[in-house]
């Protein structure tokens, strides 16, 4: 078994998009930090430059494996066999910090659990959850049960101080740091990435759309402010948003949710969104630290 790490994207997306697209719901965040990469330059998560790697059972075989990392952030593992997590983490361990720091690990549950113990093995490291995720499809999609008043709209420029409060907002919520949260919301709302449902004329909620990549779109950030929820306004926004990138021709439309969010895990199900695996973030401490 053979994994090939490189700091080049160009040299990645040749060997490993075949591979991400075969499965573009379970490598869905891959596909879409590497066309994030792509468009607005590898600077855009953080001043560290990425690395990526690619696995293959055989030297010259398929690729059935890959990873990117793009620091501070974790690195983010593909759908790949248990193995091939076991390997890479003792690969990375190996590599030491002069190639990247390693302070977490996100992905499938299985891939990262498996991905975990081996650099736990190696290093001495202990580790601890940040969030447990579920991946979820969308199926048929619904209309809310209860739906609010108002309407859906894409976010334009005179929008753009309230979504980079919303976003700002959101990732204090899911303790998530960003590099560049006006940045983002800037190439959301100039792809036509960003939506609101308004009340009255008056924006009550926020989501996200990634573009169609691979026939799939992820939907995300969701965002209503604290004392307006409750009201259906996260629902009437995520269907809405699913809608938009459907008629873009996105063929799987993919949201994820914390599983500790009962609330939210209930109201995409409503909406038409279906579980497609359990997905884990964790992070590692230094053996003095755990």
């Amino acid at each position: 078994m053979t994994w090939t790490l490189s700091t080049s994207l160009d040299d990645f997306r040749s060997r490993a998009d075949a591979f991400l697209a075969a499965r573009p719901a379970e490598n869905t965040v891959l596909i879409t930090i590497a066309h994030r990469l792509a468009e607005a330059g590898l600077d855009v998560f953080g001043e560290r430059p990425p690395v990526f790697g690619w696995w293959q059972a055989e030297p010259d075989g398929p690729v059935g494996g890959a990873f990117l990392q793009t620091p501070p952030f974790a690195p983010r593992l593909s759908a790949m066999p248990q193995a091939a997590a076991v390997e890479l983490a003792v690969r990375l361990a190996a590599a030491g910090a002069g190639f990247t720091e390693v302070t977490g690990v996100g992905g499938g549950t299985e891939q990262v659990r498996a991905f975990a113990e081996a650099w736990t093995a190696a290093t001495g490291a202990g580790q601890s959850v940040r969030v447990e995720e579920r991946l979820y499809r969308l199926g048929e999609l619904a209309g809310p049960p209860r739906p609010p008043a108002g309407r859906h709209r894409l976010a334009g420029p005179a929008d753009r101080a309230l979504a980079i409060r919303w976003w700002q907002e959101f990732l204090l919520e899911v303790k998530v740091q960003a590099h560049d949260v006006a940045r983002a919301v800037d190439d959301r709302i100039a792809s036509g990435g960003l939506h609101l449902w308004e009340d009255a004329g008056t924006p009550v909620a926020l989501a996200g759309s990634s573009p169609v990549l691979a026939g799939m779109s992820r939907i995300g950030p969701v965002y209503t402010p604290a004392d307006l929820r409750g009201r259906g306004y996260a629902s009437a926004v995520t269907a809405a948003a699913s809608a938009h990138v459907l008629g873009l021709g996105a063929e799987e439309v993919l949201l994820y949710t914390d599983l500790d969010n009962p609330t939210s895990n209930s109201i995409y199900q409503q909406i038409g969104y279906r579980p497609v695996e359990d997905c884990l973030v964790l992070d590692f401490q230094a053996p003095s630290e755990s």
